[in-house]
């Protein structure tokens, strides 16, 4: 283990523990507190954004990877990273300022509709230590251990960011 390693490790593992137990709990607020005077159906929007924005960026990112283009793999993933930290961000404020908003859809769209919300949340949360890691080996110049990392990483990021726009679509009647 590198020194440098010694302390982004336990980083990484801090924030991957930290992030999903601060997002549980202020979803679960008994009060809300509208930081931003923004509208309700404002943020869902903006998300919807983020996140295809986010899968945009992360298939960009494999092309320039798969034709050696990895300056431009690596400045496009580094935003594909920004606007992802931008969402968390974002997401905490709207579950911090507004009421959660319930999908009321029957029949077979019901099941669907909550097949790709618990997939989405259930991987959301195993994304950030995977996004974490694989930044932090390329950055690092460890190309191999990056390269392992990400084989994991770009699917589930993938599919996290494509199930968020989907969410966005299925909510849509009920903001």
């Amino acid at each position: 283990m590198t020194k440098t390693d010694k302390i982004a490790i336990p980083v990484i593992i801090a924030l991957s523990v930290l992030v999903p137990i601060v997002v549980l709990i202020l979803m679960n607020l008994p009060e809300r507190y509208n930081l931003l005077g923004a509208e309700a159906g404002t943020f869902p929007l903006f998300h919807a954004v983020l996140n295809g924005s986010t899968a945009v960026l992360l298939l960009m990112g494999f092309f320039f990877m798969r034709i050696k283009e990895y300056k431009l793999h690596r400045n496009v993933m580094i935003t594909a990273f920004v606007l992802s930290s931008i969402f968390l961000v974002s997401y905490v404020i709207s579950k911090i300022s507004n009421e959660p908003v319930h999908y009321e859809g029957i029949g077979l769209l019901k099941y669907v509709y909550f097949f790709i919300l618990i997939s989405h949340i259930a991987l959301s949360a195993i994304i950030i230590p995977l996004v974490l890691f694989t930044m932090y080996r390329g950055l690092t110049g460890e190309y191999a251990k990056h390269a392992k990392v990400a084989r994991w990483t770009f699917p589930i990021w993938l599919y996290v960011a494509i199930t968020g726009v989907l969410v966005y679509i299925f909510m849509y009647p009920y903001y």
